[in-house]
């Protein structure tokens, strides 16, 4: 039988250890290729930036919809041709560099909120999102606020040219 005093005088060399994932990236490590999750380069591109940003920002209470009153109209547009996708990244602008990212955001506010509050929780919730995701230190997010959604106002819609 062997005692823990015998375990702690065999030699390394003659010790049993199993081998796992652990032990193969130490050996790994050892053999000067570094740790397999760092191998290699990952690029993340505007446009992800741009639809996690965006998606994060709509989720915020207060934001009626992104970007401009022209982008909005020709988005409702594009939103109805069939085949047609709904953009996301609708009034967000990201500056991706290898590490950090700026983003610039335009949105539109219901009436009766408190836009400073309003812009807090935007920044608040994008900064999370794009961080969580992408790994990217969120530098600075601008917002604008480009327009004010009134009750009584209705849904920007275009009319149909074919009646």
């Amino acid at each position: 039988m062997t005692t823990e005093q015998d375990r702690t005088k065999t030699p390394e060399a003659e010790r049993e250890i199993p081998e796992t994932s652990a032990t193969r990236r130490t050996q790994a490590t050892r053999r000067g290729l570094g740790d397999p999750g760092t191998r290699g380069r990952t690029t993340i591109a505007d446009g992800v930036v741009e639809k996690i940003a965006g998606m994060a920002a709509r989720d915020v209470v207060g934001v009626n919809a992104m970007g401009s009153g022209i982008s909005r109209t020709f988005g409702a547009v594009r939103d109805r041709v069939p085949g047609g996708t709904k953009s996301v990244a609708r009034g967000v602008k990201a500056e991706v560099g290898e590490v950090q990212t700026a983003l610039d955001l335009e949105i539109v506010v219901d009436y009766g909120v408190s836009i400073i509050d309003v812009a807090r929780a935007v920044r608040e919730n994008v900064v999370d999102a794009v961080e969580r995701m992408t790994g990217l230190e969120v530098v600075e997010v601008n917002i604008a606020v480009s327009d004010v959604k009134l009750p009584e106002e209705e849904e920007e819609e275009p009319e149909p040219r074919i009646q």
